[in-house]
């Protein structure tokens, strides 16, 4: 969460009577020193359990810093910010919660807003159009043997970036996958492997499957061809295109990861050279441990695998770029995927091209430290 003095250090039970905002509400008592006193004596003393208010606040705000909710929109809370929270709660770092949990957090940024003067933000109409939200979230999620996984943001690349040295083979590896996997769109089995053994040349994307080349607009782009895919029938290739995105480009990534870990044509693509000078492929725990060391030393907790897929969809469509061409570069399956697949490539960066810049342009406000 990033700090403000809105938000001051305390216990967890006191943050929704210390946490502010900055709008001014309106008064809820007469003009009369004594009744405000009386009034703010007995908001304190109405709440038993406000320690786990104080955690589902602290989740809000977590929500609203990776969304860019301005402070202004958080106190008052509108209805489409707070049912916007309880989608996206299971899916903001770092711990994935119940639905029931969910419920207790909206009850707590409710009595925040009590606590601060504010009425309450949601109607009745409001509490059953996200309980109707949450009904169809438990049907979808409640079997679910893994919990939803939180999004890679530009900040945590940005953070990446930052930790990692792009001198170093390893790191240089590690780079080349974060990039790839988040504007790529990737499941991480793609680009890593579950042990050295694992690599087969004729299913894993090598040095050879990655084409640079140009688009119609005469934007450079990279097309990784996948020779076996989730998705993909048996002999079916599959394409991955990266474009722009300015300083946490995977263009400049993998040719950076070309330059330090020199490689034949059929080793893997995503692979780093140990002090023996062996090509290695990146084995998926290690990786992890590697992105979740530096994340969790900015202030961040656990991000899985498919976080940057994910991470990467939530970006694209949070830069409005049309969902079916999101879909078509994540590769998820429908009907339409022959019909338009063909003529992606040559129009690549008319639709991904924008989005990626802006990462770049606006890494002053989403760049951590």
């Amino acid at each position: 969460m990033n700090p403000s003095p809105l938000r001051p250090g305390c216990p967890a039970g006191q943050r929704i009577f210390q946490w502010t905002g900055i709008n001014i509400p309106p008064p809820s008592v007469i003009d009369n020193p004594v009744i405000r006193l009386l009034s703010n004596f007995t908001s304190e003393h109405s709440l038993c359990d406000t320690k786990r208010y104080g955690a589902g606040l602290r989740k809000f705000h977590i929500f609203c810093d990776i969304f860019s909710i301005s402070e202004a929109e958080r106190l008052p809370a509108s209805f489409a910010v707070l049912h916007s929270f309880a989608f996206l709660t299971q899916g903001v770092p770092f711990e994935p919660v119940a639905v029931g949990t969910v419920r207790a957090y909206l009850a707590g940024i409710r009595a925040w807003h009590f606590a601060q003067g504010w009425p309450d933000p949601l109607s009745n109409g409001d509490h059953e159009r996200i309980n109707f939200s949450l009904r169809g979230l438990l049907n979808v999620c409640g079997h679910r043997k893994k919990p939803v996984r939180p999004p890679i943001t530009t900040g945590m690349l940005w953070a990446l970036k930052h930790s990692l040295v792009m001198s170093d083979p390893f790191d240089a590896c590690i780079w080349a996958i974060a990039t790839s996997a988040f504007w790529g769109m990737m499941r991480f089995g793609e680009v890593s492997f579950k042990s050295r053994s694992d690599f087969d040349p004729s299913r894993h994307l090598r040095r050879c499957d990655t084409i640079f080349g140009k688009d119609l607009d005469r934007v450079e782009y990279v097309r990784l061809d996948m020779h076996e895919a989730k998705t993909a029938r048996n002999g079916e290739i599959q394409n991955i295109f990266l474009t722009g995105g300015g300083g946490l480009s995977a263009i400049e990534a993998l040719r950076n990861l070309a330059e330090v870990v020199p490689a034949g044509p059929s080793d893997p693509l995503f692979s780093w050279r140990d002090r023996m000078g062996s090509v290695r492929p990146m084995v998926k725990s290690k990786a992890l441990e590697r992105i979740n060391g530096i994340l969790s030393e900015w202030g961040w907790g656990t991000a899985f695998g498919h976080s940057f897929r994910i991470g990467g969809a939530s970006y694209y469509l949070a830069q409005k770029v049309d969902p079916e061409i999101v879909r078509l570069a994540g590769r998820w399956k429908s009907m339409a995927y022959e019909t338009y697949i063909r003529a992606f490539e040559q129009i690549a960066s008319r639709h991904l091209g924008p989005a990626t810049q802006a990462a770049n342009e606006q890494s002053s406000s989403t760049r951590v430290g």
